[in-house]
């Protein structure tokens, strides 16, 4: 008779009952959770005032938290050990107290304390508050918030906006291009395709390894990616071109062509993004779409070639490198400070009046190459 009733109730029923039951159980962890994240802040706070107070008694410091962890554990149980104790007081250190002695922090109830565990161990304040506005708004799992902090998406970030926003400040236009260079790494770290370097690699292989893991891959592009096609097919009177991967941004509300070059960045390969992006302009873009973004990923490029290309000018074209594993530390500053010095001395070499020998011979070079640009494109069909 109870298997006869249940199978009766209707399924919209059913479904609107557990929904409510549902966002019940998630409304009740998120409150226990922003009620415990403030109650260990909180246990911070006065730990750490009580050994600041006692300072002046030999010893007395050293022993708050041994002491407190004893009596806390036995009258509350487990928690409050010792590691938890020193955890809390670091917390309050890290995020210390608004002016009203508040935790100074917007996202309390937004992330978890596993969250904040690891927010606490991002030694510069800037990249911390990155971190924790980033996962709050996209949602990152503890797992993904470790991810973007062991491959450096804060320092990633932070360097290819200071790269473009110097060649960038004396324009001014209505697409955002402030916000178009937040959304750009570079490296891209792409470790979870499971790709080993190799000189025979082909652009193919790539992709497809990038298609058969698409979630990891927008989240390494950023935030707001949604996934629209591979080798996807533009065409002008004559001839059909295809794009390796094409996305739409739903913040910057424009289309992101990506193109994958396994070997260095070519001036060929920029003239077929730069005639992709207008070939896109004039047959997809809607009109409440903004300007197509054209992102190159390549192994490699030089610094000169960008320069002296429009890369340098475009607020729509940029070319990223990417890297198949998960660099150390020290491998990325070297890369990060190898590429700062190069514009550096770019920039020196402007302030004085024109370019050093070398870059000058790049620039002698760059011009014989430039009526090639858009005349080779491996992947161009002829119509019909």
């Amino acid at each position: 008779m109870i298997a006869r009733i249940t199978s009766d109730l209707r399924p919209q029923f059913y479904n609107a009952v557990s929904a409510v039951v549902r966002r019940a159980r998630a409304q009740a962890v998120r409150a226990v959770n922003a009620t415990m994240v403030e109650a260990y802040w909180h246990l911070g706070r006065l730990i750490f005032e009580e050994e600041q107070q006692g300072s002046a008694r030999a010893g007395y410091a050293e022993y708050v938290i041994p002491r407190l962890a004893e009596r806390l554990t036995k009258e509350f149980g487990r928690g409050y050990g010792k590691s938890n104790l020193k955890d809390f007081r670091q917390f309050y250190l890290s995020f210390p107290a608004d002016k009203n002695g508040r935790i100074g922090h917007t996202l309390c109830g937004q992330l978890t304390w596993s969250q904040y565990r690891e927010l606490m161990r991002v030694a510069n304040p800037s990249a911390r508050a990155w971190y924790a506005r980033e996962a709050a708004e996209q949602g990152w799992t503890v797992r993904v918030l470790l991810r973007q902090i062991h491959s450096f998406a804060y320092e990633r970030t932070l360097h290819a906006n200071r790269l473009t926003t110097r060649s960038s400040r004396r324009r001014k236009t209505k697409t955002s291009p402030d916000e178009a260079r937040e959304f750009i790494k570079d490296p891209y770290v792409l470790e979870f395709l499971d790709i080993h370097p190799s000189s025979d690699l082909q652009e193919t292989a790539l992709e497809q390894a990038i298609i058969g893991r698409p979630q990891e891959f927008m989240l390494e592009l950023g935030k707001g990616f949604a996934f629209v096609g591979r080798q996807y097919r533009v065409s002008t009177d004559t001839k059909h071109f295809f794009i390796d991967l094409v996305f739409y941004n739903y913040i910057l509300k424009c289309f992101v062509l990506v193109d994958l070059k396994t070997g260095e960045l070519t001036h060929q390969d920029i003239g077929q993004m730069d005639m992709y992006v207008r070939v896109f302009e004039d047959t997809v873009r809607g009109l409440d779409d903004n300007p197509t973004i054209g992102l190159i990923l390549c192994s490699d490029k030089d610094r000169s070639l960008v320069k002296y290309s429009v890369l340098n000018e475009s607020q729509q074209l940029f070319a990223s490198k990417y890297r198949p594993y998960l660099p150390s530390e020290e491998e990325l500053r070297a890369e990060l400070e190898h590429e700062r010095s190069q514009v550096a001395r770019g920039r020196r070499a402007h302030e004085m009046g024109g370019p050093t020998r070398g870059e000058h011979a790049d620039r002698t070079e760059s011009a014989r190459a430039a009526p090639m640009v858009t005349m080779q494109s491996p992947e161009i069909r002829d119509v019909g």
